[in-house]
């Protein structure tokens, strides 16, 4: 079991006048996995709101993964991996690049993606693209080393050097 924390990035979401979609996808694909959505809201993009929710669920919360979503892209407005550089203490490049990488098979755009993961204290964050389609694509590559990741970060993981060969 793991505790999760879901950001939703939009300035029409925030308002009401947008429904988001990608946030309750990536609950249900988290509850699937087995994990608890603990925390889901949805935030203007504003780095200092972003930044002050992602500190909020790591900090206080003390959850095990919080993921975002959208706020990756080109647009002025896209600031969602600015704020969660300015608050992690280590990259984890992998999740973000695999994501990319695979992403390109089926929509050449995804390598447009900005997207950034890390870890603050003893939670993992992880920028998702804002699309729900996105976003489920996006977990479904990095699922099978997601939770690895969170049980090594808790110090529950065994056999870390053995898993590959099951």
């Amino acid at each position: 079991m793991f505790t999760v924390g879901i950001i939703t990035a939009s300035d029409k979401g925030s308002m009401g006048e947008r429904k988001d979609e990608s946030g309750p996808a990536i609950k249900n694909f988290i509850n699937n996995m087995g994990g608890i959505v603990k925390q889901y809201h949805i935030v203007p993009d504003d780095k200092e709101a972003l930044i002050s929710e992602m500190i909020q669920m790591c900090d206080n919360e003390k959850l095990d993964l919080v993921l975002t979503t959208g706020g990756t892209g080109f647009s002025k407005r896209d600031i969602t991996p600015e704020a969660t550089l300015a608050i992690i203490q280590r990259h984890i490049p992998g999740f973000t690049e695999l994501i990319r990488l695979k992403s390109f098979d089926k929509n050449p755009r995804a390598i447009l993606s900005r997207a950034v993961s890390g870890i603050r204290k003893e939670t993992i964050i992880i920028n998702l693209p804002g699309s729900p389609r996105g976003a489920l694509e996006a977990l479904e590559i990095i699922q099978p080393a997601l939770v690895h990741g969170i049980e090594i970060l808790k110090g529950t993981a065994i056999e870390c050097g053995n898993s590959h060969q099951q």
